[in-house]
């Protein structure tokens, strides 16, 4: 792939009170991606955009949950999410970026 494909990868960082906590003590990050993302690209997008090294990456599929509006059954999609961990020393700033 190249740089703009990998670039349309990551499609934003997950900020939740468990995400921010693995980032803590953890140095993990959690990114949505698109849905037909492969570990290999989601460590290149990483590591091109962030200027990073990768340790991991673990891959999620959420599944989109039922919602009711009104009297109409409704169904949010299904999407993707990636665990990102960095190698001892590395730093992702989100709250720059």
């Amino acid at each position: 792939m190249n740089q703009l494909e990998l670039m349309k990868v990551l499609v934003g960082p997950v900020i939740s009170e468990k995400s921010t906590r693995s980032a803590d003590s953890e140095n993990r990050f959690v990114f949505k991606v698109r849905k037909n993302a492969t570990k290999p690209q989601v460590k290149r997008a990483v590591e091109l955009m962030f200027e990073v090294e990768v340790e991991s990456v673990q891959l999620l599929n959420v599944k989109g949950k039922q919602k009711r509006f009104g009297r109409m059954l409704g169904k949010r999609q299904d999407w993707k999410k990636a665990y990102v961990r960095l190698k001892p020393g590395q730093e992702i700033d989100l709250s720059v970026s």
